[in-house]
Order: structure tokens, then C-alpha cells, then sequence
């Protein structure tokens, strides 16, 4: 695991006085498609945030390609690792083509302007989330499902190696919740995309996951492939939820049944 692109090790993150992530270690494996459960307010999200440079560690570090991410320059990083935060705010009045072509914004410089290239990966990264005919709309006027999308496209059209995406699935019905997480995993079968996200739907997390990391109270409870970690004692101690784990009829992966309510269980 020593050769992954990046890792962490003794991180501590915290907001203010209060500390959420203490002495963490963990490395991402390169290729995969590294999926972050666990309950609400159990640091998932600011894990992501530490792996991604936005919260600086109070102690430990956070390592991109063996080097300490906090002590390389922003645009280095940024060609390398995306981000797709929780609920961003885009500008007023801009339009979809306009913030998807922001994500280009690593790869320019005083001697490269925009370019063939820059436009076709605007074209792309719009294509694959399905919002090419939205292009020309203002960001504001979409549904919450449509903008998640376009914020989506806006962090493929950054072509990095690592994407991290908090809770890519939020505001999605059940389809595109879907659609998205196809889109992930052939981002990482078709182009070796590395590729961390943070979900709520553990079964979501069973069926896609090639590495998964459950963590409760700040720290990392198991990891490793899904089928391999996740039973019914391991959602209990995560999550405090009496189930069932059986085979996913269609994947063969982890599929959690909670257990039902004694009422419903007479009633049925």
C-alpha cells in the first residue's frame, strides 16, 4: 500500500477546539473506487476535506505522489486531485458551459490560454453527466438534480488522476443516483481514474466499492474490499442497525436487510 498516490498518516483534523479525526492513517488504493460510510457527524466528510487540502491537519500529514500536499503548489495539486464538495455555491448568473469550463482553470497559465484540448474536455466531462444540452442555461434556473450533475461535469472536465466527491448522489432520485455511480465506476475501469467517495447508501457503497472504509466516532472501524468486511456485525457496530447481509441477486455483492419492526413482522 506504500506506492498509493495518496495517503495519510497520524491525521488529526479539527474545527476550532473540537477535534473530529484523531491519529488516522489510511492509503487510497490507485485505480480503485474507494467508498467513505458511516453515520452522520462521523468524520467522513472531513476526512474528505483533509485528503483534499481543504482543512489543514493539526498534526500528521496528508502524502500526494510521497510529498506532503500542503507543501506543494495549489496548481500542482489541483492537476492532480479534484474535488466535488458538499453543496457548492456557484456564481451568480453563470451559465453551465461557464462553470464545467472552470475546471480547466489548473491547467492554465501566462504562456497557455485555452485551448483544442480544454474544449474537448469540457465537451466530454458534459457529455458523460448528460448536461451538453443545458450548456447554455444559468446554473440557478436547474433542479437540484441537474446541478449536481453539472458540478459533476465541472470536476471530470478537470481531468485529474484522484477525484474526491463528497456525497456525489445528493439530491439524485434513484436513477441518476445510479447513472452517476455507473459514470464512476467506468471513470476508473475505462480511463484508471483513483476515485474516493462518500456515500449514505450502504448498499450503493457494497455494489460499487472496490475499497471500502467504515468509520464511526472519527476513526476508521474496517476497511477492505466489501465482501470481504461487511456483515451484520460490522453494520451493527458501525451504525447501530439490527440486519441481515445476503447476496445482491444482481451483483453478488454485500446487500444489508434491516431487520424489521416486531409489529411488522406480526403483521406480515
Amino acid at each position: 500500500m506504500s506506492g498509493d498516490r495518496l495517503r495519510a498518516a497520524g491525521l488529526r483534523l479539527a474545527y476550532d477546539g473540537r477535534v473530529v479525526v484523531d491519529d488516522l492513517s489510511v492509503s487510497i488504493p490507485d485505480g480503485g473506487l474507494t467508498v467513505v460510510v458511516g453515520p452522520n457527524a462521523c468524520g467522513k466528510s472531513t476526512l474528505l476535506r483533509g485528503l483534499a487540502r481543504m482543512l489543514r491537519p493539526r498534526a500528521g500529514a496528508v502524502l500526494l505522489d510521497g510529498a506532503a500536499i500542503t507543501a506543494q503548489p495549489s496548481k500542482r495539486v489541483a492537476r492532480r486531485l479534484g474535488l466535488l464538495p458538499q453543496s457548492p455555491v456557484a456564481p451568480d448568473a453563470i451559465t453551465v458551459g461557464d462553470l464545467v469550463a472552470r475546471g480547466r482553470y489548473p491547467h492554465q497559465g501566462l504562456l497557455r490560454q485555452w485551448s483544442a484540448d480544454d474544449e474537448r474536455a469540457v465537451a466530454e466531462a458534459l457529455a458523460a453527466t448528460g448536461t451538453a444540452e443545458l450548456a447554455d442555461r444559468p446554473v440557478d434556473e436547474l433542479s437540484g438534480g441537474q446541478r449536481q450533475r453539472v458540478w459533476l461535469a465541472m470536476a471530470l472536465a478537470q481531468e485529474t488522476p484522484i477525484l474526491l466527491l463528497d456525497e456525489p448522489t445528493t439530491f439524485l432520485d434513484i436513477a441518476h443516483q445510479v447513472e452517476v455511480l455507473d459514470l464512476l465506476a467506468e471513470l476508473r475501469e475505462q480511463r484508471g481514474h483513483t476515485l474516493v467517495a462518500v456515500l449514505h447508501d450502504l448498499n450503493h457503497a457494497c455494489r460499487y466499492a472496490t475499497h471500502l472504509i467504515a468509520m464511526r466516532d472519527g476513526r476508521i472501524v474496517a476497511q477492505g474490499p466489501p465482501g470481504e468486511i461487511v456483515d451484520a456485525a460490522l453494520v451493527e457496530a458501525v451504525f447501530g442497525l439490527r440486519c441481515q447481509v445476503i447476496d445482491d441477486p444482481q451483483t453478488g455483492t454485500p446487500l444489508v436487510v434491516p431487520a424489521a419492526r416486531d409489529g411488522a413482522r406480526r403483521r406480515a
